[in-house]
């Protein structure tokens, strides 16, 4: 199975859909978000979409999110482990996992110790979020290949 089709449905569970843009719930407006969680200069109070125009959005998110992770990790990414790693990315954005312990153990050879960094990005604004521990541990489980 190829990264996509497992990233697809991961993102699509955590994200939910929201066709109507919305503002980012801590700051009451940037970034605004419609779709599967997709930010953007496009994406802006007004912006409507069809279901088609989120997941074909979500899915040029994702390859751009796995262009950005191939050029970082130096590692041989399989299949699942690209995918939990590009919903990742998706989520916490290039910048943040640029600079991560993840990336870091990842290179240096420690899948066990990168797989278990999953579990730290649990936070928004300082607070854990239930829906993000739910997320990680999901992510975590399918790039150790519990459920590729």
């Amino acid at each position: 199975m190829d990264w996509l089709t497992l990233a697809e449905p991961l993102v699509m569970r955590f994200e939910g859909c929201v066709l109507t843009a919305y503002p980012d719930p801590a700051t009451g407006g940037e970034p605004w978000t419609c779709g599967y969680g997709s930010t953007g200069g496009d994406v802006r109070p007004g912006t409507v979409w069809t279901i088609e125009q989120a997941r074909e959005r979500m899915r040029r998110d994702l390859k751009a999110a796995a262009e950005r992770i191939d050029a970082l990790v130096v590692a041989h990414l399989e299949p699942h482990e690209l995918a939990a790693l590009a919903s990742l990315v998706y989520n916490i954005g290039i910048t943040n996992f640029r600079g991560s312990t993840l990336l870091r153990l990842l290179n240096a050879g420690d899948r066990l110790g990168a797989a278990n960094q999953f579990l730290r990005w649990n936070r928004a604004n300082g607070r854990q979020m239930r829906g993000l521990t739910i997320r990680r541990a999901a992510e975590r489980a399918l790039f150790v290949g519990a459920n590729a």
